[in-house]
């Protein structure tokens, strides 16, 4: 299961983001969180139709978006979005 976290340089909600996703890394060893800056890696971020920094997409094994959030999401959301992609 992967977890695109698409952000940008100067992104507050980005950092808050960041220690949640890290968090989830801990807590769910099958999770691998995979962070593309928007300005960086733009081709991607077209491509999966991202408008807004913090976004997260999750993705299932079989590469399957199972979830996507724009914002700051809370731990328990991103959560129950992996058990969702397991």
């Amino acid at each position: 299961m992967e977890l695109i976290f698409f952000s940008s340089a100067f992104c507050e909600p980005c950092v808050q983001t960041r220690a949640i996703l890290t968090e989830v890394e801990r807590l769910v060893p099958a999770a691998t969180v995979r962070e593309l800056d928007v300005a960086r890696d733009n081709a991607e971020a077209e491509a999966a139709g991202i408008r807004n920094t913090p976004t997260i997409v999750v993705r299932n094994a079989a590469g399957d978006e199972v979830f996507r959030a724009s914002g700051v999401p809370t731990l328990a959301q991103v959560l129950v979005a992996t058990a969702k992609a397991l």
